[in-house]
């Protein structure tokens, strides 16, 4: 498979194309990897920072618990939204502005608490005005992320990812502490703010060429539609959704008990805490280098199961672990655990979607994969209180191999992967006078033999799906009840324009589909297409 240059263009393959390091070949990929990096690292700075200040302010556990809840919440709130704009917007220009923002919160932090104006209210609206930058800036970079190597390097790409995102996990909490134990507080967003703006310029680097549509761009409620429309009529992100949603639900037991655990084990103190974390770390780090090879050993549905597994067992063995020469190993084995399914559904999600799509829909997976670690965090939490952080573990441990055995069998994700390649053989249509409102309905007439009417019919629900992965409002498909081999095929968009923009979307897969129901007709002419005004 041949690699990109940083441009875009085609190189000559290369015979280590597929190593976990070879995304890095790309000097825009390197650039921005880099620039990914630094910016997790400011955001667990930031955590770090805002929570120990908290402390000062208001000590009670409740301020302090609502510095991460006003961080997480605009992830629910902008989810959808940010992907949207990404979709919509130069994504190049809106990676650099959300830089650009997180940066400005960050100096307007260090100068209210270097002119001592800092209260426990205004932490919490900067936290959650910081949190605005990073909700809006994940899905962007998500969807960068194809754009910029071949499609057979995604998979190492996005596990490079995972190890920028874990080793700023690591290095963010490590200089933070540094920082606050020798100069205060202040010093972190300063750091924030000179990092955030250096990656802001390292982006404007990046010539990326964006091309607008003639169609002008899309309507940001519209957009969210379709956005959400893609996703549910999607049967392979709907069992990604599930998947990653029960996985990070049970999963998270881990992290957010691990404060008690670690000071429940003999000599626990925050040392011990951060040495926990280090060992999940590195354990991520590891898998995420050897994801080509695990991918290569394991389908997908196989590995997620082992994963799940080997994360659960891990997490009963720290549970239950009677010191900390017990607990670190088993750290170490649940972050290779966590990183290789939170890889491998990440790259499903990815491989599932089109370009045109692709930051609405990573959105949605990002608002899956949070909220469910905010539900499973206080879900196991009240368990906890009702029995003690031992049991909770050991029965979040047994929950999380069964639910996903359970959804592995009843939610069938088949690992069949879609010729996503847009694609232009449809011809557009054309209007003297385009309506400028108005629905549209497009009926498209069939004759089948009646003999092959529920084959037919069987075909026509793929059809259904991929009009409404589309974008179109509505879909039926009607018999004639005195012609029994005259079908008709209805679509609903929700405007001329609108309609215009789903043959934009089409993909090689709606050539195939369209194929296969010509097959079916019998016809002397092509199926008949007419387009008919909604009127008010």
């Amino acid at each position: 498979m041949p690699e990109r240059d940083p441009e875009g263009a085609t190189a000559r393959p290369s015979d280590n194309s597929l190593s976990a390091f070879a995304p890095l070949r790309s000097p825009v990929f390197r650039m921005l990897w880099l620039t990914w990096m630094a910016a997790n690292t400011t955001m667990w700075m930031n955590d770090v920072a805002a929570a120990w200040l908290m402390t000062s302010l208001a000590p009670s556990p409740l301020w302090v618990a609502l510095v991460q809840s006003a961080g997480t919440l605009p992830v629910f709130l902008l989810g959808l939204p940010s992907g949207a704009l990404a979709d919509i917007l130069d994504r190049r220009r809106y990676f650099m502005v959300t830089q650009f923002w997180v940066a400005a919160i960050a100096t307007v932090l260090c100068v209210v608490i270097l002119l001592d104006w800092m209260t426990a209210p205004l932490l919490l609206v900067l936290v959650f005005a910081n949190g605005v930058g990073l909700a809006m800036r994940w899905p962007v970079f998500a969807a960068i992320v194809p754009e910029l190597v071949p499609r057979p390097q995604l998979p190492a790409a996005l596990a490079l990812n995972g190890v920028a995102m874990n080793a700023s996990r690591i290095i963010g909490p490590l200089v933070a502490g540094a920082i606050i134990a020798s100069a205060g507080s202040a010093w972190v967003f300063v750091l924030n703010a000179v990092l955030s703006l250096a990656a802001g310029f390292t982006i404007m680097r990046w010539r990326r060429v964006h091309k607008e549509s003639p169609l002008g761009r899309e309507r940001l409620g519209s957009a969210i539609r379709v956005g959400v429309q893609f996703v549910w009529q999607s049967s392979r992100m709907r069992a990604v959704l599930l998947r990653i949603a029960l996985f990070f639900l049970h999963s998270t037991a881990l992290l957010a008990l691990l404060p008690l655990l670690a000071r429940s084990l003999p000599g626990g103190a925050a040392g011990t805490f951060t040495v926990l974390l280090a060992a999940m770390g590195s354990g991520a780090i590891i898998a995420a280098l050897q994801m080509p090879r695990i991918r290569a050993l394991l389908p997908l549905q196989r590995l997620l199961f082992t994963g799940t597994t080997v994360q659960a067992v891990a997490a009963a063995v720290v549970a239950f672990a009677p010191n900390i020469y017990v607990a670190v190993p088993a750290m170490f084995f649940a972050g290779m655990a966590w990183i290789a399914v939170a890889n491998s559904l990440t790259v499903a999600a990815q491989m599932a979607l089109p370009d045109w799509v692709r930051a609405r829909g990573m959105s949605i997976y990002q608002m899956a994969l949070m909220g469910s670690t905010a539900a499973g965090a206080a879900l196991w939490g009240q368990v906890a209180n009702w029995t003690n952080i031992h049991e909770s573990l050991a029965i979040a441990s047994v929950s999380s191999v069964v639910l996903m055995a359970l959804a592995q069998r009843l939610v069938a994700d088949r690992g069949i992967e879609e010729d996503l390649t847009p694609s232009h053989v449809f011809k557009v249509p054309q209007a003297e006078a385009p309506p400028a409102s108005g629905r549209i309905q497009v009926n498209i007439e069939y004759r089948i033999d009646p003999a092959r009417a529920d084959e037919f019919l069987a075909l026509m629900q793929e059809s259904r799906r991929s009009r409404m992965r589309q974008g179109a409002l509505d879909w039926q498909v009607l018999r004639d009840l005195y012609d029994p081999a005259r079908f008709v095929e209805q679509i609903t968009d929700e405007s001329w324009t609108e309609h215009l923009r789903r043959f934009d979307r089409v993909t090689a897969a709606d050539v195939q589909l369209r194929d296969r129901k010509g097959a079916f007709h019998i016809g002397e002419e092509p199926p008949l297409v007419t387009r008919l005004l909604i009127e008010r």
